[in-house]
């Protein structure tokens, strides 16, 4: 059996490096730990491709009484297959927990561990099935993975692939926020809304920006691209392209000195280059 699964992971690895990667990893896991030998081949070794793995795991996760998971599973597959962006999109938030989190060294953690990434991809279904019309199965979903990773992500928000939620507990992404592609977010970070009026109100967050941890955005305001906001920023104005800013309330205090801070994910703050000191 273990030979079999080995050619097949060798005859994979020429359609899908991702997906024969992954395989390998669970196999080589599986000789280490065989008292995970049903969850692995399950999750893993019986699916044909990333996206079933995903697919299965997110279901597992979710399930309830009364939302089996193999309900969640036919739904997640069917929206894969209906939409190739989902699994793109998927698959560059696999790679972007792996390229930016130096605690994760392999595929399997995000895919099979990581609430953050589950996550994420939960809500990539339930938006999914809010924008086929079909609201309060969304809205049902997002309940589920509220209750079950700490986080509250509304399936109407729209959110770009690439996207790391590092540890994601106490996160809040309100129902019209934009995030683009290639944002990190870290833990408790509030994008949030102010008022009770319609349309859009809550904040639009461009390509490359890093969020620190605990940071609360709050209203129609837009974060520029490959900004980066410190821990603990109350941010209630709008903030320029490649600028830091940090404070209650926030304010800029230099540049962000990283082409990329959101893969680079450096979060310590100079003040000795504060304009304001």
């Amino acid at each position: 059996m273990a030979d079999e699964r080995t050619a097949r992971i060798i005859a994979l690895s020429g359609v899908d490096p991702l997906f024969a990667r992954l395989a390998g990893e669970a196999e080589a896991a599986l000789s280490r730990e065989p008292a995970m030998a049903a969850f692995l081949y399950a999750t893993v070794l019986a699916q044909d491709s990333l996206e079933g793995v995903i697919a299965h795991r997110i279901a597992q996760r979710l399930a309830a009484p009364d939302l089996p998971a193999t309900v969640i599973q036919r739904l997640c597959l069917d929206q894969m297959a209906r939409d190739p962006a989902f699994g793109e999109a998927l698959r560059a938030d696999l790679m972007a927990v792996l390229d930016r989190d130096p605690a994760c060294t392999r595929l399997i953690e995000p895919a099979l561990y990581f609430k953050g990434f589950h996550a994420i991809q939960s809500y990539r279904l339930a938006h999914a099935l809010w924008r086929s019309g079909r609201s309060d199965l969304a809205l049902w979903l997002q309940s589920l993975s509220s209750a079950k990773f700490q986080t509250d992500i509304h399936p109407q928000a729209r959110i770009g692939a690439g996207f790391f939620l590092d540890h994601a507990t106490g996160v809040v992404i309100g129902a019209t926020s934009v995030v683009e592609h290639d944002v990190s977010m870290l833990h408790g970070v509030t994008l949030g809304g102010s008022g009770t009026a319609g349309g859009a109100r809550h904040p639009k967050v461009r390509h490359g920006v890093l969020i620190g941890a605990g940071a609360k955005l709050l209203g129609d305001i837009e974060i520029g691209e490959r900004a980066r906001v410190a821990a603990g920023s109350v941010v209630l104005e709008s903030v320029p392209a490649h600028k830091t800013v940090a404070g209650v309330p926030a304010r800029v205090i230099g540049d962000v000195g990283a082409a990329e801070p959101a893969l680079t994910m450096d979060q310590i703050i100079d003040e000795s280059h504060d304009p304001g000191l």
